[in-house]
């Protein structure tokens, strides 16, 4: 590849190589193959950095630097965007976010229905004795902007953002009550939303097929994502349904985008169920001409066929009304235990069945358990659990969740490889891991998460861009920094160029490779070498500095300085 010619061009006017002044950088990288996010053809060219700032782009063969970095024969790119990240509290644990870290991410994107904020006494209370696995904390903050603020006090490595959850909202104000809010209480969860996009949400994002989500109505979800939208906020969802429902779902959100005049996402699109695999066309057909009405629908994805929930998927709303404690007592119930396993196998659901999408028990994989005691079923299906118990699976799974007085997080088997390819190939898409950040220590230790947490990004660029070639390098980058980075409106993110913050990693294209499998998940991604946030290497020569630069993202309702 040729070296820009352009340089001075591209570079801030104080800082054009071959002039009459030597700029002093904090950094320069030199000689990489450069994709700039935009999705133009790569070129070489070297990076110049001052402190947080990408300062200069081009040939910088005369200029110094305290420090370089040789990356000739490497892509260099902007930080990758995690569009659906459960670091939440994994960054608690552990703040150098090393599985996403290692293989490029710069920020991390929470808030897929539930957000740390804003959180009442009651919420507060829940949390620490009922939600919280092994990560133990104190919950020091009350609003979304409190714990995000909370989390870069304590030190982090990537940068981090949050939707705030429409579930969340609704707790706030609802409890678990399956009705809609009168008008007084729908002003108050519009108060609560306002008052997280002024803390610097992204919007509002919702998950639609859990309960207490479950229970809002198409009206309530308009209302919340109007309250985005006045701070230029979008609305993005777990659809009602991803697989018999599919379509009437989708059709939900593209109806809340247009009655809230907001831009819409899909989180992790997908036809789940091998009968419903067809209705991936009719999907993609569907958001091309929302799109072509003016209408701003896109969608994110991760790199595997199969998704990871807890057992709570599989069992009717209703029968978690209350919350969980409600559902644990209702499970002793042996009348709703017979109705609940009616309704596991009822086709006709009107809700998102994860028992009939998963097809079998047996593509039900057990990786997380609270309690000590049941920790030695990790890693086997649930249909082995009901063979060593010698009764049904329906009622294993009930057991389970009385028993580890969890909702048991879960591994289903329920979509199609082709349909990966598919959307990997759709320019509209972009990438989430929809887990946590870990590390192969500690506490992660406890459980088998999917492999998707240590291997989504890379194995999107390892196995579908090198190995099949089912969309270029620099399309790929695309959609991992300034499609996302463009969707949410961030400021200075998601682009290599002069005045954007020094969010930058060098990896190696023709070795990076995912190696976490669903048997063996806590294994690194390979061949990312250098990764920079906010100007501060994290990164170097694929080992993490210990370094924590990150910094909150404020979406574009924030008022303060950026």
């Amino acid at each position: 590849m040729l070296r820009s010619r352009t340089a001075c061009a591209l570079l801030l006017s104080s800082a054009v190589a071959g002039c009459s002044s030597q700029p002093d950088y904090d950094l320069i990288i030199r000689d990489g193959t450069v994709y700039d996010g935009s999705g133009g053809a790569p070129y070489v060219a070297d990076i110049a950095i001052a402190g947080d700032t990408i300062v200069a782009l081009g040939d910088l063969a005369a200029a110094g630097a305290r420090s370089t970095i040789d990356a000739r024969d490497l892509a260099v790119a902007p930080g990758f965007i995690n569009m659906l990240s459960w670091s939440d509290e994994t960054l608690i644990e552990d703040g150098r976010g090393q599985s996403d870290i290692r293989q490029g991410v710069t920020l991390e994107v929470m808030g897929e229905g539930w957000s740390m904020g804003p959180l009442n006494e009651a919420i507060k209370e829940e949390e620490q004795r009922q939600r919280q696995g092994d990560i133990k904390y104190d919950i020091a903050w009350t609003t979304l902007g409190e714990y995000l603020d909370y989390l870069v006090e304590r030190g982090i490595a990537p940068n981090v953002a949050s939707f705030v959850g429409a579930t969340t909202i609704r707790i706030n104000v609802l409890g678990y009550e399956d009705r809609a809010p009168t008008p007084a209480e729908l002003d108050t969860m519009q108060a609560l939303v306002r008052q997280a996009m002024e803390e610097g949400a992204l919007g509002v994002g919702s998950s639609l097929i859990y309960a207490p989500a479950f229970y809002a109505d198409t009206d309530e979800l308009i209302a919340l994502a109007k309250a985005a939208g006045e701070y230029g906020g979008m609305y993005i969802s777990h659809i009602r349904g991803e697989g018999n429902n599919l379509l009437e779902s989708l059709e939900e959100l593209i109806t809340v985008a247009r009655d809230a005049n907001v831009p819409a996402e899909v989180y992790h699109l997908k036809a789940s169920g091998r009968h419903n695999w067809h209705k991936l066309d009719q999907v993609i057909t569907r958001i091309e001409a929302a799109r072509a009405e003016g209408l701003r629908i896109t969608a994110d994805m991760y790199t595997y066929h199969a998704s990871s929930t807890g057992l709570n998927a599989i069992m009717p709303p209703w029968v978690q009304e209350g919350g969980h404690d409600a559902w644990v007592e209702r499970l002793h119930d042996p009348e709703i235990r017979a109705r609940v396993k009616r309704e596991m196998n009822d086709i006709e659901s009107d809700w998102d069945n994860t028992w009939i999408s998963a097809g079998s028990p047996e593509n039900i994989l057990l990786v997380d358990f609270k309690n000590d005691s049941l920790r030695y079923l990790t890693g086997k299906t649930l249909a082995e659990v009901a063979e060593m118990r010698g009764i049904p699976a329906e009622e294993t799974a009930m057991d389970l969740v009385i028993q580890d007085d969890s909702r048991v997080g879960c591994v289903f088997f329920t979509m199609s490889e082709d349909n990966i390819r598919k959307k990997i190939a759709i320019p509209w898409v972009s990438f989430g891991s929809d887990a946590g950040a870990f590390a192969p220590e500690g506490v992660f230790l406890n459980s088998q998460p999917h492999p998707r947490g240590y291997g989504n990004f890379a194995r999107l660029l390892g196995r579908y861009v090198r190995e099949e070639k089912i969309i270029p390098l620099e399309e790929a980058v695309r959609r991992l920094t300034s499609l996302p980075a463009s969707n949410l409106k961030l400021v200075r993110r998601g682009a290599l160029g002069p005045g954007y913050f020094a969010d930058v990693v060098v990896f190696d294209p023709e070795t990076i490779v995912d190696h976490a499998t669903f048997e063996r998940p806590h294994q690194y991604a390979t061949g990312v070498i250098h990764v920079f946030v906010n100007g501060q290497q994290v990164l170097r020569d694929g080992e993490h500095t210990g370094a924590l630069p990150g910094r909150v993202v404020r979406g574009p309702g924030w008022k303060g300085s950026r």
